[in-house]
């Protein structure tokens, strides 16, 4: 067991892609963990199928090693606001942060957040100018903005004075000072050594500690992890769990694991300032408070920002049903949500009718993750459009306002002011650099981001970032236009043609590519005017027994465009759905009626 002074608490904060899983590995690399033959991934703490995909990360991973006779556990958390709840859980846990902010691009509105969250909670961060080896690196103007941004967050005279330090995660190297030698991470271990204070709490206390995080292991069922506040915790030894509502009920720990590394490593006992997973706990909850048995006390509940988009969830109804997912039934989507509500405090749900499940989260990305591992377990289901959690705010109900940093080319600004100002976006401030790059900032409905991402990298050519950051609730902002253009929907089962998706090409853009399988009401295509046109894409050339030189034409497809999930649900509207199976993803009509088939042959 560790002496507590001898433990360093700390967790990397940053806006999304500012470098913290790269800095982590040079620090992991540079403190002897692996042997000389392990051959090592990037990006090491990822280790989520969908990290690897995405290049985010989205659950928070705890990693720790000895740095002479200090223990620094440290924890990467994600770095984008749909995730927050995974940063907000874990602040709780630290006795600092690293802040780390790209030494070009400055303060992001992530940064914002992550750091309020530091400050009002006492901590006081460590800043990280990372990436001083990017081409146009600026950290004497990042290092002001970063301090104006304490500042206007309220940080105190103590919080002001932060220690800051130049590094590359790529390269593996920090700095105190920007021309110093360029050699290893050493400066940085240093300082978190001598500037993050050691863990509060004494060993000779009674036990208590509260719960983070949870995983699930197949061998031990539920576990907990936390870090111990006082005391200390022994395998076997019988503690008791205090739930929200302050029931208690003693358990014995069957097991207590630490981190070293990449791994997980099996402990007979832990003290006060270790993070540790402890299992032998079945009915544990996030938030829970777990304590001595004669000496039962309840902490106060983990308070995390209220979600601000919904979605509902039912079952695949589509002819296509079973086709592709084992798992097709109500029970099965309720049973695998129930299991991700045990788990995830920052996603709430609902059940507005006995075939809708309801669940509501930060954004898309957030609502998309949950979705994309639930048809990677072989479950289809239905999605509807992503609607706004509204709010009673003095008896008058509002909606969720976003606070959205937009940087683009200052060619393409004309085109994204007139969309936002559409969307009822209001302009808070316009800058354009000497390299021809316009920050833009807006406060802006959640509904007018709905549908924006696609939109926008087409507006930019691909080139601008947008990022949005929840601000507040206030009063309706009016109506806000819908999809511009109507859809294409086919008008019976088969397989799509190649001679009618020729035809139909200068009807709009299609979706699917000749030997598709297509149904009646499935969304083909997106219509070049603003009404759905319904159509027969499954229809062959009528062929004769003449023959001319000349007659046939050289079929040219365009290829078709493809949806990814979080793509597929902002497009559709509101009388459509998504059908996600674990090969698909396509989208239909809620319903199609024999008049509108006749109306439209």
């Amino acid at each position: 067991m560790q002496d507590p002074q001898k433990i360093r608490n700390v967790a990397i904060i940053a806006h999304i892609d500012h470098g913290k899983t790269t800095l982590l590995d040079s620090l992991l690399k540079q403190t002897n963990l692996f042997g000389a033959h392990e051959e090592l991934p990037e990006r090491m703490l990822d280790s989520y199928d969908q990290e690897k995909e995405r290049g985010i990360t989205i659950f928070a991973k705890h990693t720790s090693f000895n740095y002479n006779d200090i223990k620094i556990n440290l924890i990467d958390t994600p770095g984008h606001a749909d995730f927050a709840g995974e940063v907000e859980r874990i602040l709780g846990m630290v006795s600092s942060v690293l802040l780390l902010v790209d030494a070009k691009e400055g303060p992001m509105p992530q940064t914002r957040f992550v750091l309020s969250k530091s400050l009002e909670i006492g901590l006081k961060p460590i800043v990280i100018l990372n990436k001083i080896d990017r081409p146009g690196s600026d950290p004497d103007r990042v290092l002001d903005e970063t301090f104006d941004l304490f500042t206007e967050l309220g940080a105190t005279d103590e919080q002001l004075d932060f220690r800051y330090i130049y590094a590359s995660g790529l390269n593996g190297y920090a700095t105190h000072h920007i021309n110093d030698p360029q050699k290893d991470m050493k400066p940085l271990l240093d300082l978190i050594v001598n500037e993050v204070p050691p863990p509060p709490g004494e060993l000779s206390l009674p036990f208590l500690m509260q719960v983070a995080t949870t995983f699930y292991n197949d061998f031990v069922g539920r576990q907990a992890c936390g870090r111990i506040l006082q005391g200390k915790v022994k395998k076997k030894e019988e503690v008791a769990c205090v739930d929200r509502k302050g029931h208690s009920k003693n358990y014995r720990i069957t097991k207590i694991e630490g981190h070293l590394g990449l791994k997980q490593i099996e402990l007979e006992e832990a003290g006060t300032g270790d993070i540790v997973v402890l299992s032998g706990i079945p009915e544990v909850m996030i938030g829970d408070t777990l304590c001595d048995k004669d000496h039962i006390k309840q902490l106060p509940p983990i308070k995390l920002e209220e979600p601000t988009v919904s979605i509902d969830i039912s079952i695949n109804s589509s002819p296509f049903v079973g086709r592709d997912g084992a798992h097709v039934t109500m029970n099965k989507i309720r049973d695998r949500l129930s299991q991700e509500q045990r788990a995830n405090i920052s996603l709430k749900f609902s059940n507005p009718s006995q075939e809708v499940v309801r669940v509501a989260g930060r954004g898309e990305l957030h609502l998309a993750v949950l979705i994309e591992t639930m048809r990677r377990e072989h479950i289809e289901l239905s999605l509807g459009k992503p609607q706004v959690v509204r709010k009673q705010v003095d008896g008058e109900w509002c909606e969720p306002i976003q606070r959205a940093h937009v940087e683009v080319p200052e060619g393409c600004s004309g085109a994204i002011i007139e969309e936002f100002a559409r969307r009822k976006g209001e302009m808070q401030h316009l800058e354009t650099n000497e390299f021809g790059i316009t920050k833009l900032e807006y406060l802006i409905p959640t509904r007018g981001l709905i549908g924006l991402r696609n939109k926008f990298l087409t507006l930019t050519r691909g080139q601008g970032i947008l990022t949005a950051l929840f601000h507040s609730f206030e009063r309706d902002k009016g109506v806000i236009p819908g999809r511009a253009r109507g859809v294409l929907i086919s008008d019976r089962a088969g397989k799509a043609n190649a001679y009618a998706s020729f035809t139909l090409q200068d009807r709009g853009i299609l979706f699917v590519a000749p030997g598709d399988d297509v149904y009646e009401g499935m969304i083909v295509g997106e219509h070049t005017k603003e009404n759905d046109l319904i159509v027969n894409i499954t229809k062959g050339k009528k062929l004769t027994n003449v023959r001319a030189a000349g007659s046939d034409e050289n079929l040219l497809l365009s290829p078709p465009r493809q949806f990814t999930l979080e793509e597929a649900i902002d497009y559709i509207d509101d009388d459509e759905l998504v059908e996600v199976t674990p090969h698909h993803i396509r989208m239909r009509k809620k319903y199609l009626t024999e008049n509108e088939r006749k109306r439209n042959r």
